[in-house]
């Protein structure tokens, strides 16, 4: 039996494939974006879908394939952490955003909600209450088609208009390259790096292990519009 536990997912490194120019033009018609809060069938979906998207061949490492048993497993897991932080019962302002087909398949998710994040210096225990950006990933057939960029787009809408917020965060691993220039692309900014992080990989053992990464803080102004991209802070 495949037991785990899953410390509050913060990473993005499932998102480098889904953005490029190809997204301008082939991008699925009849996308649309929605909010799952408080619709526990939604959310086992997005739980569904997050296995597959985000633990399967996650970034430096981990199991290439997942057996049902497994699959199962992290599915009910990722429930329990999607129904705590999104659920209508959950504190402060969350909101796990769906990209569905017009048949409702999903095809990419992604988490915002209002944080306790880090100033600058990790040693210090000051931290500021902002939007952070997390559990973002893009199915494997619908990558390189926009559908990240659209779902950056709405969680930055949300902090934006809804929440009054002028900034934006996001955790990604350092190592993930490709996503880490697309953020930049998109107006991001390193503010600090963790050297002394630890991420969950699965295995083809079937089992999660804690392998040490780098965790790369960015930051986007968002009161600033296209010079928000040049001027991030």
């Amino acid at each position: 039996m495949l037991v785990i536990c899953i410390c509050f997912l913060r990473e993005i490194d499932a998102l480098a494939p889904s953005f490029g120019i190809g997204g301008i033009f082939f991008q699925p018609k009849g996308l649309v974006t929605k909010s799952a809060r408080g619709e526990m069938r939604k959310l086992q979906d997005a739980s569904t879908f997050f296995v597959d998207a985000f633990w399967i061949g996650k970034v430096g490492g981990g199991a290439s394939s997942l057996s049902e048993r497994q699959r199962r497993s992290l599915s009910v897991t990722q429930f329990t952490e999607f129904r705590y932080r999104y659920s209508e019962s959950s504190k402060g302002k969350a909101e796990l955003i769906l990209c569905e087909l017009p048949d409702g398949e999903v095809v990419g998710c992604a988490g915002i909600e209002v944080s306790p994040i880090p100033d600058g210096d990790l040693k210090a225990p000051s931290k500021i209450r902002a939007p952070l950006m997390s559990n973002l990933a893009v199915s494997r057939n619908y990558r390189r088609k926009g559908i990240g960029e659209l779902l950056v787009k709405e969680a930055e809408r949300i902090a934006r208009y809804e929440w009054g917020s002028d900034d934006c965060y996001l955790y990604v691993e350092r190592r993930n390259t490709a996503a880490v220039k697309l953020y930049e692309k998109l107006g991001y900014r390193t503010v600090w790096i963790d050297r002394d992080a630890k991420t969950l990989l699965p295995t083809d053992s079937g089992k999660l292990e804690n392998a040490p990464t780098e965790i790369v803080c960015m930051k986007k102004r968002l009161n600033l519009g296209v010079l928000g991209r040049l001027w991030p802070f």
